[in-house]
């Protein structure tokens, strides 16, 4: 797996009508980030997403981050990512994860027991049928993984994690719990505002939001984080934590906090006021001080 050191959380990117989104992941994999992520929940399917990306590019890896287990099966799961990994060799990978209730359960699905269900959800993955060419090498999977057990399985059964909404002490953790063999590749957010003030004026959506769900808020908790911090759309300290902000060399060493707690890989993630635009100037400012 060759993630680069730093990748790119398309975000509300994902988004752009697809001539501009090919346009925009060009430019991406020219400024040298090394993997373009993007997510599920009610935008483009992952999978056709993430098709339209790697024939639009030549070099960069694409992962899903993450692709919901409850919407489709695990053979379905496992074939669409074998599908791409077979025509674009080492340039795929799968990451899958439980989402949340609200999410899965608008679609008409059950969410129940996380844990137990994405564990048979990969015994399903590694015994689904395939008649078509099998990739060589097949595509790594990557566990949405934020509690100790699911960190655990993604250690056991998975080629790493990609934790979403995490302080750099997360990052810490995970990397305790998964080894020096797994990969770990967390998100960060990112605002190009140089007081705080100007940041959450621009930030207070992602933290509206990811506060708002439980399995975000129960893993702050659990990393020891005050309750009055975790009331959306957050305190201060807690935004200083998961949204880098100030002069562009801060940011970046707001990011590298992670890779000094263990990170392979930081998938970042630029909040704009402008979600239909595609924020390339302010990519381009931060790839020289993280891609090496």
């Amino acid at each position: 797996m060759n993630l680069g050191q730093a990748g790119v959380w398309l975000g509300s990117m994902a988004n752009l009508p697809a001539a501009k989104l090919r346009d925009a992941v060009i430019e991406i994999e020219a400024m040298g980030f090394g993997t373009i992520w993007i997510g599920e929940a009610i935008g483009r399917e992952p999978f056709a997403a993430s098709a339209l990306i790697l024939s639009s590019t030549s070099h960069v890896t694409v992962a899903t981050g993450i692709a919901n287990i409850w919407v489709r099966d695990a053979t379905a799961m496992m074939n669409g990512g074998r599908t791409l990994a077979e025509a674009w060799p080492n340039r795929f990978v799968l990451g899958i994860g439980v989402s949340h209730v609200p999410l899965v359960n608008a679609r008409g699905h059950q969410y129940e027991r996380p844990l137990s269900a994405m564990r048979a959800y990969l015994e399903a993955m590694g015994n689904a049928p395939y008649r078509a060419t099998m990739p060589d090498p097949p595509p790594p999977v990557l566990l949405a993984a934020l509690g100790v057990k699911m960190l655990q399985l993604a250690r056991e059964r998975t080629a790493g994690a990609h934790p979403y909404f995490v302080p750099a002490e997360h990052t810490l953790e995970a990397r305790g719990i998964l080894g020096d063999a797994r990969l770990l590749a967390p998100e960060h957010a990112v605002v190009f505002a140089r007081n705080r003030d100007g940041a959450r004026a621009t930030g207070e959506r992602y933290m509206k939001t990811y506060l708002n769900l439980e399995n975000y808020r129960r893993n702050l908790e659990r990393l020891g984080w005050p309750r009055d911090q975790l009331q959306p759309p957050g305190g201060d300290r807690l935004f200083d934590a998961v949204v880098a902000w100030g002069e562009d060399e801060v940011i970046a060493s707001k990011l590298r906090l992670h890779r000094d707690a263990g990170a392979d890989h930081i998938a970042v993630q630029v909040l704009t006021a402008t979600p239909d635009r595609a924020p390339l100037d302010d990519l381009r400012r931060l790839a020289p001080l993280l891609v090496r």
